[in-house]
C-alpha cells in the first residue's frame, strides 16, 4: 500500500531532471576575424537577434582554411558554425532558420506567409548571391576609403541591394527591412551596410535611413569596436581596389 501511495509522485520526479538537462545544453559559436568576415557577422548577429545564450570560439588568423574563406577562394563558407544541443550548422542561411526553430519567439522570420516568403527569398540572395560585390567591396571596418571608385562589375550588385532595401521598406513600414522588428534580413544585410559605409557607396535616403539605424545597434558597436582591437591584418583584403 505505501508503494502503491508513492507511485503517483514518480513523474513529478522526472520534471526537474528534464528542466536541468534542458539548462545544460550549450551554444558555441566559431568565429574567424572580425574585421574582414561579412559571414561571422551575420551569424553572431542571428544568434544574438535570437537571444541565444553562445561562447564564442575564434579561429586563429594563421588558419589556412579560415583564410580562403575570407579571400573567396574556398568551395564553400564553413565559419561561422554554431554548435548547439547535438546540433552542428554551418550555413548562415542554415543557422538562421535553425535558430528560427529553436527560439520561435524571437521573431527571425515574419509570421505572415506573403512576407516570410519574401524574408526567405532576400535573405537566400544575400546568403548565394552578389559575387562582384563581395569580391570588389571587401568587408573592411578599419577601412574609410572616401570617393572611393566603385568597379562596374559590382555596380549591378549594388543597385539590386538597393532595390531590395527599398522595396522592404516601403512594404513592410521599417525602420527594419520587414517592419517594427529586427530579423533575420537585417543580420544578413548588416554588413553590406559596412560596405557602404567604407566605400563611401551612394545611396538614396530611404537607404541611408536603414544604414543609420543599422549602425546604431549596440551589437554594431560592440562588434566594431572588438574589430578594431583585432592585431591581423590581410594585405590582400587592404588593397584599394
Amino acid at each position: 500500500m505505501p508503494a502503491s501511495a508513492k507511485s503517483p509522485t514518480k513523474p513529478a520526479a522526472r520534471k526537474p531532471a528534464a528542466a536541468k538537462t534542458k539548462a545544460a545544453a550549450t551554444a558555441s559559436l566559431t568565429l574567424s576575424s572580425r574585421n574582414y568576415s561579412s559571414w561571422s557577422l551575420r551569424g553572431w548577429l542571428l544568434a544574438r537577434f535570437a537571444g541565444l545564450d553562445f561562447v564564442e570560439t575564434m579561429v586563429s588568423p594563421d588558419d589556412a582554411d579560415a583564410r580562403r574563406e575570407l579571400l573567396l577562394l574556398a568551395p564553400s563558407i564553413r565559419v561561422p558554425c554554431l554548435t548547439h544541443d547535438g546540433a552542428r550548422v554551418w550555413n548562415t542561411m542554415a543557422i538562421a532558420q535553425y535558430l528560427d526553430e529553436v527560439c520561435p519567439g524571437a521573431g527571425l522570420f515574419p509570421d505572415d506567409r506573403v512576407a516570410r516568403a519574401h524574408c526567405r527569398s532576400v535573405c537566400g540572395e544575400m546568403n548565394s548571391g552578389f559575387a562582384n560585390l563581395r569580391s570588389s567591396l571587401p568587408m573592411n571596418l578599419k577601412a574609410r576609403l572616401p570617393g572611393h571608385k566603385i568597379w562596374a562589375g559590382a555596380q549591378p550588385d549594388i543597385d539590386r541591394i538597393v532595390e531590395i532595401w527599398t522595396e522592404c521598406i516601403a512594404t513592410y513600414g521599417g525602420p527594419w527591412l520587414f517592419g517594427a522588428r529586427r530579423g533575420a534580413a537585417d543580420a544578413m544585410y548588416a554588413p553590406v551596410v559596412t560596405r557602404f559605409l567604407t566605400y563611401d557607396v551612394k545611396l538614396n535616403r530611404a537607404c541611408i535611413e536603414y544604414s543609420r539605424t543599422v549602425m546604431a545597434m549596440p551589437e554594431m558597436a560592440e562588434w566594431i569596436a572588438a574589430a578594431k582591437l583585432e592585431p591581423d591584418d590581410i594585405e590582400e583584403l587592404d588593397m584599394d581596389f
